[in-house]
C-alpha cells in the first residue's frame, strides 16, 4: 500500500495511518488470555480467574498498550516504505471520520535534512604548530622541583620574599564586621604563587616575623564568594613564621625519585620531552580539529531538525544540572535555567554532527579496527602498565565508542586538511598550554 507523505514546511512532514480494529482487538484478546494464565486475584486460584473479570480489570490498560504498539509499528513501517529518515519522535493523534472498521491517526514529524557540502578546496584553515623547546623542559623541571621542595625556618629579622612559605593570622572586616571566611589563624601560603589575592601578597611581602599590618583589599566583582564580591575589606595580618624554600638539585637523585628508568639528568630531560610532546600533540589535534570543524560547517548548507536541537538542549541542561550538583549547589534540580541559554551550542552540535556524518558517509572515513588499536595504544603508552589500560578500553563498549568518535573526527580533520587552503601559524609552547 502506497504511503502518502505531505510536506508541511522544510523538514516537517505529515502522514495518515489506518489501523484495522479487528487486528487491535485480536491482539488485546491474545494478551488478556496470556495474562489470565498467571494473574492473581483475591477469591480465585492462580490461572482460574474468569476472562470477563480479567478483561474488566485490565482491559483498558492492555488496549492502551496495544494501541501504542500498533501505531508505533504502523508508523515505522510507513516511514520505512517511504524511505524517510525520521528525526526525533513523531506527534501522533487520532482523527475522527475513520472508515468503518478502522482507526485513523495523523503523524506529524521531522526528517533529517539533505546536507550539501560545498567545495572544500576553497575552505581556509589556520593550522597551528608548536615545538617542545629546552625552555619548556626547564620550566617543567622547575615545577617538579617545586612540588618536592622543603622548607626551613628563616631568622626573625628576615623579610618575607617570593618563594617563602609564610604562616599568618589575619582578619578582614567589611563595615566593621568580620565576614565568613575572612578570619584565620596559622594560615600558610607560598608568597608569589598566586594563592592569595594580589593586595594580600603585596601587603605581606617584606614583612618580618612578629610584625602586623593593616591594609584595604578590594575583592573582584567576579570573586567566587558572592557575599564579598565587589566590596572592599579592611584586613589586619600578623606574620608568625617565615620559611625559606629549598628545591632539590637537578641530578640523578631527582631523576630516580621521579621513577625515571634512565636515572640520569639526560634521561630525565628525555622523559619530560617525550611526555610534553605527547601532550602537545593532543592539544594541537584538539585546536586544529576545532578550526577544521568551523571551516567544514561554514561550507555546508542544511536545515536543522528542531527535534534534534530540542533533544540536544535537554542533554546540555541535564549536564548543567549534574555539574551544579558536583559543585555542591543545593537543590540543583530546582535551579531555573532558561532553555535558550543552550540553543546556540545545541544548534552547532546538531549541525556539526549532521555535516560530519555526511562527509564520513560520502568519503568512507569510518574508523578502522587498526586505527582504534593504534589510538588506544598511544593513550595507554603514558601509563605504568599499558597492557592493563588497553584491556580496560577494549572491555567496555561505551569506552570503545568514545575512542571511535575521536578516531573518526581525526579522519575528518585529516581529510579536510588535505583539501583546504591551509596556512600554518607557529605558537609558543606557553601559548598552546594556556589555551582552553
Amino acid at each position: 500500500m502506497a504511503v502518502t507523505v505531505e510536506t508541511l514546511e522544510k523538514l516537517e512532514r505529515k502522514m495518515l495511518l489506518n489501523l484495522p480494529l479487528a487486528s487491535i482487538q485480536s491482539e488485546v484478546n491474545a494478551r488478556l488470555k496470556k495474562m489470565a494464565r498467571t494473574v492473581k486475584m483475591d477469591g480465585f486460584r492462580p490461572g482460574k480467574v474468569p476472562m470477563n473479570v480479567v478483561s474488566q480489570r485490565y482491559g483498558y490498560s492492555v488496549q492502551y498498550e496495544v494501541m501504542n504498539d500498533k501505531v508505533g509499528e504502523a508508523f515505522a513501517n510507513a516511514a520505512n516504505e517511504a524511505q524517510l529518515r525520521v528525526a526525533g519522535q513523531p506527534k501522533i493523534s487520532e482523527k475522527e471520520g475513520a472508515p468503518e472498521g478502522e482507526l485513523t491517526f495523523e503523524a506529524v514529524f521531522e526528517v533529517y535534512p539533505e546536507v550539501v557540502i560545498g567545495d572544500l578546496t576553497t575552505a581556509e584553515v589556520e593550522k597551528i604548530t608548536t615545538d617542545v623547546s629546552d625552555a619548556a623542559i626547564d620550566k617543567t623541571i622547575d615545577i617538579l622541583r617545586k612540588q618536592r621542595r622543603t622548607f626551613a625556618l628563616r631568622p626573625r629579622d628576615a623579610a618575607a620574599e617570593d618563594g617563602d612559605r609564610v604562616t599568618v593570622d589575619f582578619e578582614g572586616k567589611i563595615d566593621g564586621e568580620t565576614f565568613a571566611g575572612g578570619k584565620a589563624e596559622d594560615f600558610q601560603f607560598i608568597l608569589g604563587d598566586g594563592q592569595m589575592l594580589k593586595e594580600f601578597e603585596e601587603a605581606t611581602r617584606g614583612m618580618k616575623a612578629g610584625e602586623s599590618k593593616t591594609f584595604p583589599l578590594a575583592f573582584p566583582a567576579d570573586y567566587h564568594g558572592q557575599d564579598v564580591a565587589g566590596k572592599t575589606a579592611d584586613f589586619m595580618v600578623t606574620v608568625k613564621k617565615i620559611e625559606a624554600a629549598h628545591l632539590p638539585e637537578v641530578n640523578e637523585a631527582l631523576a630516580k625519585s621521579l621513577g625515571i628508568e634512565d636515572a640520569t639528568v639526560e634521561g630525565l630531560r628525555a622523559d619530560i620531552k617525550k611526555n610534553l610532546e605527547r601532550e602537545v600533540k593532543f592539544r594541537l589535534l584538539t585546536r586544529n580539529k576545532t578550526a577544521v570543524m568551523d571551516a567544514l560547517v561554514a561550507k555546508a548548507e542544511l536545515d536543522l531538525p528542531n527535534a534534534s536541537v530540542q533533544a540536544e538542549m535537554a542533554r546540555l541542561l541535564e549536564g548543567a544540572r549534574a555539574d551544579l550538583k558536583k559543585r555542591g549547589i543545593k537543590d540543583a534540580d530546582k535551579v531555573t535555567i532558561p532553555d535558550d541559554v543552550f540553543r546556540p551550542q545545541a544548534e552547532r552540535r546538531v549541525r556539526l554532527g549532521l555535516v560530519v556524518a555526511e562527509l564520513v558517509r560520502a568519503n568512507n572515513l569510518q574508523a578502522t579496527l587498526d586505527q582504534l588499536k593504534a589510538h588506544i595504544q598511544e593513550l595507554a603508552s603514558s601509563y605504568e602498565k599499558p597492557s592493563e589500560v588497553e584491556r580496560w578500553y577494549f572491555s567496555d563498549n561505551n569506552r570503545m565508542a568514545e575512542v571511535e568518535t575521536v578516531v573518526l573526527e581525526n579522519n575528518v580533520t585529516d581529510f579536510v586538511l588535505s583539501k583546504a587552503n591551509v596556512s600554518e601559524k607557529a605558537v609558543t609552547f606557553d601559548e598552546l598550554m594556556a589555551q582552553n
